[in-house]
């Protein structure tokens, strides 16, 4: 059976999407998306000590921290270093490295994850290809891809540059609200919008974005987060392929978020 060209246009970008989420990105934020608490005084924030190495990793979400979903911390799928990854705008730099799960400032340590939400079998899944229509094909495709993915990075930072670091990306948001392109690993993407979400409002600051991307006409969306817990930052991007390309609402996981904050208390 032929497939219609819906149904390639969609595995096109779907396979495009995938590998981008899992090396580059972009994002942003405003001031209407921070829930500001005041803050640390400037004598603490400048007595900030950062987190170790063996700290950072062991803060990490981690295999069976959060259920329904699998958690890698080898961070295989995601870049090793910062300057695998880069933003055709430095400013925007930020978001390019919250969007590949690396830490968005120089930090004094760092680690990774890929958290990956668990699939069930549907109904339909053990019909052969040949028995199903077009239409059967699309949603079959579009189901299967519908499952978030989230690149998660823990950072630690000493003195103020937790604060800085925030900042920065904050800042990113409304700068590269226009988009701008980002390479990561030889592999180019066209972010066409950074905007503004709800945070999550959680740790002592947090900021939300959507990115926009477009592959050969094909447009997805994908969100981030990031959140300051004192010397710590934390940023979460996800992308559900299934959803990012057919425009259904979706965002950062919340159980995800839940469960990462809970292993910094």
């Amino acid at each position: 059976m032929k497939r219609s060209s819906g149904v390639r246009a969609a595995a096109t970008v779907a396979v495009s999407a995938l590998s981008l989420a899992l090396v580059t990105g972009c994002g942003g934020g405003s001031d209407d998306s921070s829930n500001g608490s005041g803050g640390q005084s400037s004598k603490e924030t400048k007595a900030a000590k950062a987190l170790s190495a063996a700290e950072v990793k062991s803060a990490i979400i981690a295999k069976g921290d959060v259920e329904g979903y699998e958690v890698d911390a080898s961070s295989d799928q995601l870049p090793k270093f910062r300057d695998e990854v880069k933003a055709a705008d430095a400013k925007c730099a930020p978001i390019a490295y919250t969007m590949a799960g690396l830490a968005p400032g120089d930090a004094a340590a760092s680690a990774s994850a890929m958290v990956k939400q668990e699939k069930k079998p549907t109904a339909g899944a053990s019909k052969s290809l040949e028995d199903l229509t077009e239409d059967e094909i699309q949603d079959a495709l579009t189901d299967a891809m519908s499952l978030d993915m989230t690149a998660v990075s823990l950072s630690s930072y000493e003195g103020d540059g937790a604060e800085q670091t925030f900042t920065s990306v904050s800042d990113a948001i409304d700068s590269c609200a226009k988009g701008f392109s980002a390479t990561a690993q030889g592999t180019e993407q066209k972010i066409t919008e950074v905007a503004a979400e709800k945070a999550a409002g959680t740790g002592d600051e947090s900021v939300a974005f959507k990115v926009v991307m477009d592959e050969e006409g094909e447009k997805s969306t994908t969100h981030g987060l990031v959140v300051r817990h004192g010397s710590t930052i934390v940023t979460y991007y996800t992308m559900n392929i299934g959803l990012a390309t057919t425009g259904k609402a979706y965002t950062v996981p919340a159980a995800v978020v839940e469960a990462q904050t809970a292993k910094l208390k």
